[in-house]
């Protein structure tokens, strides 16, 4: 059975976090200051979270509701004076709702569009490759960098542990003679200005 595109795609990034301890080294040595960039992309957790299929059905249930209090509206027409009040309050508030629900349906369109451009600019099809898969790849593979990130700088402090320690043992195993011939090299400095 064949993958996805997104699937082998996003697998080939995880491979980058996961097995290329060495490019990372070769990042914090030439760029360090890329080594930050999931700072840059502290909206990347919230966004995991969205579900589009779930905004879709309520923008719908939005429409429709406002559809519901224009009906309410057409009807009310037909009761004469006893709901004036009513029909005035209700057109008050369906020209905020009507502004509301023009702008909010404009945001959910945005939407829509950055969330396809995002999926082409990781060179996938939007029709076949969902935005939470995206997401939720993307996120994985930063906190994956970041682990492998951690773990090298752990592993360069151990290192560094290791050779202070054995600089220390060296320094010991010297002999009280290879100190002392150590020293005779060692100008003498007269404690008497002159």
């Amino acid at each position: 059975m064949n993958k996805p595109d997104y699937l082998r795609s996003f697998q080939q990034l995880k491979l980058i976090a996961c097995s290329h301890f060495d490019l990372i080294m070769v990042l914090a040595d030439k760029l360090p200051e890329l080594l930050g960039f999931s700072k840059d992309l502290a909206s990347l957790e919230p966004a995991s979270k969205i579900q589009l299929k779930v905004l879709a059905e309520e923008m719908q249930a939005i429409s429709k509701g406002l559809e519901k209090v224009l009906q309410e509206l057409s009807l009310s027409e037909n009761d004469g004076p006893v709901s004036e009040n009513f029909r005035k309050a209700l057109k008050e508030f369906l020209h905020y709702a009507e502004a509301e629900v023009r702008s909010l349906a404009s945001l959910y369109s945005g939407v829509g569009r950055n969330v396809d451009a995002l999926i082409v600019y990781f060179g996938e099809d939007p029709a076949k490759c969902p935005f939470e898969h995206v997401v939720s790849t993307l996120l994985n593979f930063v906190r994956l960098f970041n682990r492998a990130h951690e773990e090298n700088c752990k592993q360069l402090e151990l290192e560094r542990k290791k050779a202070n320690k054995e600089d220390s043992t060296e320094k010991l195993k010297k002999t009280p003679l290879q100190i002392l011939e150590h020293l005779e090299h060692m100008p003498i400095k007269s404690g008497i200005n002159g």
